[in-house]
């Protein structure tokens, strides 16, 4: 089974058993865990050094990105208050599932994808409901245009957004409708969430470039 329909049916169905889950035994929750771990574990295990390093990098950036948005920040509440421990592993499907999608589009197809949320932003924005919108639009657009990785920032904002949409459809999480510390306003979710996400994705690939390159130094030194 490829990966991203893997990745896909695990993130629709364990948010769905996350909020549903029985009582019997352990709570939903806890089975998500144990599903999404033993997934992210068996392909660390069997896959190269170089997707090892991204998959901890993943790790290592959207835990404290997630705890701080969620707890000081409080940008949006988890249903039981404290993150999932799926959460992280989760981050790293989303984006696996991002790049291997953006890989069978075009350059060209990128800024399509994006010219959408334009006009949906400028709109939300000038009714109120989301004026945040267009703080994140212009940081979307900035990805765009000077981050390394346009086609996979452009499919990861559609992602983003259909996967926050079904969790807080569901119930998993809620974004606060007044953004803390600021005047802005957001909508349940924001139409442009998936900027949080575009913003790990840059840092992750900049970051595996940078290991990359010293590992290889390493492997080669000058003489």
């Amino acid at each position: 089974m490829r990966r991203e329909v893997i990745y896909g049916l695990t993130i629709a169905i364990g948010l769905w058993v996350d909020q549903n889950g029985t009582e019997w035994t352990v709570k939903g929750e806890y089975i998500v865990d144990l599903v999404v771990w033993s997934i992210f574990g068996t392909i660390f295990a069997k896959t190269n050094r170089v997707e090892r390093i991204e998959m901890l990098t993943v790790l290592a950036f959207a835990t404290p990105m997630e705890l701080f948005f969620s707890e000081p920040w409080g940008l949006y509440e988890y249903r039981e208050g404290m993150m999932p421990l799926f959460v992280p592993a989760g981050h790293w499907f989303l984006f696996d599932m991002g790049r291997r999608i953006a890989a069978r589009i075009t350059e060209k197809a990128a800024w399509p994808l994006v010219l959408p949320f334009v006009p949906l932003s400028l709109y939300f924005a000038w009714t109120g409901v989301d004026t945040s919108g267009i703080v994140f639009l212009i940081f979307v657009l900035a990805f765009m245009y000077l981050g390394p990785q346009p086609r996979l920032y452009a499919v990861m904002v559609w992602l983003a957004l259909i996967m926050e949409l079904w969790g807080t459809h569901l119930g998993n999480w809620e974004w606060a409708s007044d953004v803390p510390w600021t005047p802005l306003t957001a909508l349940n979710p924001p139409l442009l969430c998936g900027v949080f996400y575009a913003l790990g994705d840059m840092l992750v690939n900049l970051s595996v470039t940078k290991f990359t390159q010293i590992s290889e130094m390493d492997d080669h030194p000058m003489l």
